[in-house]
């Protein structure tokens, strides 16, 4: 791929018009652009076929699709899939082939969920994710966002798309917001904003920005409802706690389209119990939300306990009992490792050890 030329996959069809005009097209060839993409998914200029051969070369002279696909994959004994994207990273100089995030493609059934990242490495450094470990390298562009979706070999069987894979989707806001808008509009994808969540661990301002310009769902991360806890396990709290994201949230309406979900994943001994129930149903009381438990996975480093199932049970249990619409996710692709940065890191480590061998 040709890193020179600009790069037409999370463009709006209104942008591809200026494109088509400004390369001496006629403007209904943007629409023309718009539809191969969004619509059949064109791995290359040259399979524009409705534009004619001298326009196609002209454009590819400045333009490239920028369809990238897969350079790895792990498969799951239960379907689950992670890939490993290459990615651009505008905000970064190193080759793409040294860049790359991580995708979960989860069957289930009749769905399809794909886990999408929007950063390489995340800032937001919480204690239980490898993603944190890495430090933070670079934000996504809209084309790398959207090309886990265009290039994802099951792309056809996709039901949802969550934005719950590496980075914190409120720290690159603009180009979040640019896919979810091409993947609901009606020359882009055309799809309901019901099939999308985003996922957040509260950012100031970010966070009110999107419950403002988009109709998406949004999943908020406790994991703890007491804030000396949570800031221990999330760094973030102390820029923008708990307590005053559920009050943001309370200022918007989730009782017909739009749904407010809390993902906690469950600790042992530590954010699992009952008290902490009661700390939860206080803390949500009144707003319509779910809870997701989820069994945490160990990583590298992290001396950390993982609840066990009768304990999940138990706080599931509470916490429905109480009004909270709680349950209780199961666990995807753990024989591939599927939580987010564990295949990436990998890759990492493998490149590092080959730059610099050890003597």
């Amino acid at each position: 791929m040709n890193s020179e030329k600009k790069v037409l996959m999370g463009m709006t069809v209104a942008e591809l018009k200026e494109v088509a005009v400004a390369m001496g097209l006629p403007a209904f060839a943007g629409k023309q652009i718009g539809q191969w993409l969004y619509g059949k998914h064109a791995t290359s200029i040259d399979e524009m076929t409705n534009l004619s051969k001298a326009n196609r070369e002209r454009l590819a002279e400045a333009y490239q699709v920028g369809a990238m696909p897969p350079m790895d994959c792990q498969r799951s004994q239960d379907g689950t899939v992670k890939y490993l994207f290459p990615v651009r990273c505008a905000d970064h100089a190193a080759a793409p082939a040294h860049r790359f995030v991580e995708t979960v493609f989860i069957p289930d059934g009749e769905r399809g969920t794909l886990c999408v990242s929007c950063q390489v490495g995340c800032k937001m450094n919480c204690l239980f994710c490898q993603t944190g470990k890495q430090g933070f390298e670079g934000q996504l562009t809209a084309a790398d966002i959207l090309n886990q979706i265009y290039s994802l070999p099951e792309r056809e069987q996709l039901t949802n798309i969550v934005f719950m894979g590496q980075g914190e989707p409120m720290d690159n806001l603009d180009n979040v917001l640019r896919v979810t808008q091409l993947l609901t509009a009606p020359d882009g994808y055309a799809w309901s904003p019901k099939r999308i969540t985003v996922s957040s661990v509260g950012v100031r301002g970010k966070l009110k920005r999107y419950l403002d310009e988009s109709e998406c769902h949004v999943a908020i991360s406790m994991h703890s409802p007491l804030h000396e806890q949570r800031l221990q396990l999330m760094p973030a709290e102390r820029a923008m706690s708990i307590e005053e994201t559920v009050g943001l949230l309370r200022q918007y309406d989730f009782t017909h389209q739009r749904r407010c979900s809390f993902e906690y994943i469950c600790f042992g001994g530590l954010n699992d119990t009952l008290a902490h129930g009661r700390e939860i149903v206080k803390l949500v009381s009144g707003l319509e939300c779910r809870v997701n438990l989820i069994r945490f996975h160990a990583i590298p480093g992290v001396d950390l306990p993982g609840s066990d199932e009768r304990r999940m049970e138990q706080l599931r249990d509470f916490l429905t009992a109480h009004g909270v619409f709680t349950t209780i996710r199961a666990s995807r692709g753990q024989d591939i490792f599927a939580a987010c940065g564990l295949l990436s890191t990998a890759r990492k480590s493998q490149e590092k050890s080959q730059q610099f061998p050890i003597k």
